[in-house]
C-alpha cells in the first residue's frame, strides 16, 4: 500500500487535508489587503517576504458558510507550480498536524461526486479518547490541483 503526506487543516469546525507536495508553507495570519472588484473567492493580497501572495478565501470556493474569525487563523502558502507560477495562499482556521496516510484509510469518492465537489476522497481515522476508545474521524481530503485549475481556468 502506498503513503501519501497530508496537512491537515481545521475549517468551519470541520476537518480537511490537502497534498504536502502542493503546501510551499504554513505563515500566521497577517493583514489582508482587499483588491477592487476581485472576485469574492479572493479575499485579497498579502507582501510576503518581498512577494506578492493572493489570499483565497477557501469558504466561497468550497461552497462553505464562512464561520466566525478564528484566533488561530492560518495561510496555507502553495507552491508556484501548483498555481500556475503564481504565489496563492488559502486561509484556514488552523493547521492541525501532518501526517502520512496509507491508501486503505481513504475511502475514494463516487466518480459524480468527485467531478463536481473538489474532493479526492475522504480519510478515516482512529483518534484515542481519554477512556482509550477508539472514535472514527473523517477528513475530507481537498483536491486542491483541481480547485486552482478551475480557478485558473475562470481568469483568476
Amino acid at each position: 500500500m502506498a503513503n501519501v503526506d497530508v496537512v491537515e487543516f481545521e475549517f468551519t469546525g470541520e476537518r480537511y487535508a490537502l497534498d504536502i507536495a502542493l503546501a510551499r508553507e504554513i505563515v500566521e495570519m497577517v493583514p489582508i489587503t482587499p483588491v477592487p472588484r476581485a472576485p469574492p473567492h479572493i479575499a485579497g493580497i498579502i507582501n510576503l517576504r518581498g512577494e506578492i501572495t493572493t489570499v483565497l478565501n477557501l469558504s466561497t470556493i468550497l461552497g462553505i458558510p464562512e464561520g466566525e474569525r478564528r484566533e488561530h487563523q492560518k495561510i496555507i502558502i502553495l507552491v508556484a507550480e501548483a498555481a500556475g507560477g503564481s504565489n496563492v495562499g488559502i486561509i484556514v482556521d488552523d493547521v492541525l498536524a501532518v501526517m502520512q496516510v496509507s491508501e486503505d484509510e481513504v475511502e475514494k469518492m463516487d466518480e459524480s461526486l468527485a467531478r463536481d465537489a473538489y474532493v479526492k476522497g475522504i480519510i478515516k481515522v482512529t483518534d484515542r479518547t481519554a477512556e482509550d476508545e477508539a472514535i472514527k474521524n473523517l477528513i475530507i481530503w481537498v483536491d486542491m490541483a483541481k480547485v486552482l485549475e478551475q480557478i485558473n481556468g475562470h481568469g483568476a
